[in-house]
C-alpha cells in the first residue's frame, strides 16, 4: 500500500468524471480524459461510477482512485457512502478507494466510524474526503492512509467556503498535524494553485473541472466575454461575428 501511495507523491492526480447529458459521460469518454491525462504526466487518476473506473483501470497504468456518488438527505453529495459501494469497487480491482469522511450519518455511522469498519474488513487503501479539519483528525485515527480536502465547500456546513479559490488554510493546517499523506483536491483549478498546493505540503494535487470539462470551461469564458461586453456597453459588429 505504502508503495502506491508513494507512486503519487509530489505529482498530479486528474479527476475524470462526467455527468448529466454531458457528451463524454460514457465509459469511453472519460477513459479518453484518462488516457490523455496519462500522457501529459498525470501520476494518478481518481474516477467515478463502476464502469468507467473498470475500464480507466484497464486502460491506463498509473493508479486510480476510485468512488461512486450519491446524495446524503440535504441534497449534498456523499462519496462511497455504503459497504456495497465499497464492494463494489473492489471487485473491479480497484486499490484506492475515496470514502466520504465527514461527521454525516450513512448507514448509522459517521465517515471515521465508517472508515474504521472498512479497514478492519477489507484489504485497501482508503482515502477520506473531508470537509473540516476535525473530521480529517478523526479519520486518521480511524485508520484512513491518507486525507483529500475535496468536501471542503461542498457540505452545508462548509458551503460559505465555496469561493473561486482553494481552501488553502485547511490544507496548511492538516499537512502541519497530520502523519498521513495529505491530498489537495477543491477548486485547483489554476496552475497556480497547485503549485501553492505542494508549497503547503501537499502530498499530490487533484485536478478535475479545468482539465476534464470543456463544457465548464467553455462557459468561463463566454461568461467572461459577456460581461465585458456589459460592463463597456458596446455591441460587437456583425462584421466580426
Amino acid at each position: 500500500m505504502n508503495r502506491i501511495l508513494d507512486e503519487l507523491k509530489g505529482g498530479l492526480i486528474v479527476s475524470c468524471q462526467a455527468e448529466g447529458n454531458d457528451p463524454f459521460n460514457s465509459p469511453e469518454g472519460v477513459t479518453l480524459f484518462a488516457r490523455a491525462a496519462e500522457m501529459g504526466g498525470a501520476i494518478g487518476i481518481r474516477s467515478e461510477g463502476i464502469e468507467k473506473t473498470k475500464m480507466i483501470i484497464e486502460t491506463v497504468k498509473i493508479p486510480v482512485i476510485g468512488l461512486i456518488k450519491s446524495q446524503f438527505e440535504d441534497g449534498y453529495v456523499k462519496i462511497t457512502g455504503s459497504f456495497r459501494d465499497f464492494e463494489d469497487l473492489l471487485q473491479i480491482g480497484c486499490r484506492i478507494i475515496a470514502v466520504d469522511g465527514t461527521f454525516r450519518l450513512r448507514e448509522g455511522m459517521s465517515g471515521p466510524e465508517f472508515i474504521s469498519k472498512l479497514k478492519r474488513k477489507y484489504d485497501a487503501i482508503i482515502c477520506a474526503d473531508i470537509s473540516t479539519y476535525e473530521e480529517a483528525i478523526a479519520c486518521e485515527q480511524s485508520g484512513a492512509d491518507c486525507i483529500s480536502t475535496t468536501l471542503s465547500g461542498y457540505t452545508f456546513e462548509t458551503k460559505h467556503l465555496n469561493t473561486n479559490k482553494p481552501d488553502f488554510d485547511l490544507l496548511n493546517r492538516l499537512t502541519k498535524i497530520l502523519k498521513v499523506p495529505v491530498i489537495a483536491e477543491g477548486r485547483y483549478n489554476k496552475p497556480e494553485y497547485a503549485a501553492e498546493a505542494i508549497k503547503l505540503g501537499a502530498w499530490c494535487v487533484v485536478v478535475g473541472t479545468a482539465i476534464t470539462r470543456p463544457r465548464i470551461i467553455t462557459s468561463w469564458f463566454v461568461d467572461a466575454i459577456e460581461n465585458a461586453k456589459l460592463e463597456s456597453n458596446e455591441n460587437i459588429s456583425p462584421d466580426f461575428e
